[in-house]
């Protein structure tokens, strides 16, 4: 599975579960990778599929919440799970109240059925809850996979969102328990090394990659494709550094190391053309 989406038009897909002021190539997108995604399910007979990203920002959790919607819009019985327990988004995408929530579940506060919101009459979401301070701890437990296996019982899909792959191990941990990941990748950001290296995460431990989603795609456009250093390591040099829960640093900073050795590199061949 692998389709494109336009990510700056994708934003106005979040604010609405009706489709009447979303641009008709939007829905078709989301519409694709909902059909795709129902095959999937269908020959592997499982209905939870995680999302992920190499890094943050490539639009993982906005690709969850419109693929959501898009199932909710057949009919068919949804439920959202927001298991970004480090900084969760999916709950201001869509106006809910962030706790109660997956924490709250899993630490025993609550139960399903008293935590998950109705947004509609076929979309439930399960926002994140409270930040914990052990949400890996939290995802690998049991009452996570007991959550899965109850939710499968009573839904036609599942939605999880995760935290990027390549910063945190938790997507990884939440992609065991279900039928495998969704890489969510973004044109001119993703590099082809963060890429493979999600890819490298996921195979390593032994996790299907059931597709790629590539957004904020301009197909008129020239740079059609994963980002490289050399097109846009300067433009991006910073976007590894990058706060992900606790006001720790995850991640990567080469990014950084190329835009050094780039401006080296340009005023030397500035000196020589003189």
């Amino acid at each position: 599975m692998a389709e494109n989406v336009n990510n700056e038009q994708e934003k106005q897909a979040v604010t609405s579960t009706g489709t009447n002021r979303v641009p008709f190539s939007v829905v078709e997108a989301y519409k694709t990778i909902r059909t795709n995604l129902s095959f999937l399910q269908t020959s592997s007979n499982s209905k939870t599929v995680t999302f992920t990203s190499p890094e943050a920002g490539d639009g993982k959790s906005t690709t969850s919440v419109n693929v959501a919607i898009a199932f909710a819009q057949l009919g068919e019985k949804t439920l959202l799970i927001d298991a970004d327990l480090r900084k969760s988004s999916v709950h201001k995408k869509l106006k809910l109240e962030k706790a109660p929530g997956l924490s709250n579940v899993l630490a025993g506060m609550s139960t399903l059925e008293e935590t998950v919101k109705h947004t509609s009459t076929s979309l439930d979401v399960l926002t994140a809850g409270q930040i914990p301070p052990n949400p890996s701890e939290l995802l690998s437990s049991n009452a996570f996979k007991e959550l899965i296996a109850k939710a499968e019982q009573e839904y036609d899909h599942i939605i999880v969102d995760t935290p990027p792959v390549n910063i945190v191990s938790d997507a990884l941990i939440v992609g065991a328990a279900t039928n495998g990941i969704v890489l969510i990748i973004k044109e001119g950001f993703s590099t082809t090394d963060a890429v493979a290296h999600a890819i490298s995460a996921a195979k390593f431990a032994e996790i299907e990659i059931l597709g790629v989603v590539m957004n904020n795609v301009n197909a008129a456009g020239k740079n059609y494709g994963i980002g490289k250093y050399k097109k846009y390591g300067y433009k991006y040099k910073n976007r590894y550094r990058y706060g992900y829960g606790y006001g720790y640093g995850y991640g990567y900073s080469y990014g950084n190391n190329y835009n050094l050795k780039n401006k080296k590199s340009k005023k030397k061949a500035e000196n020589n053309n003189k």
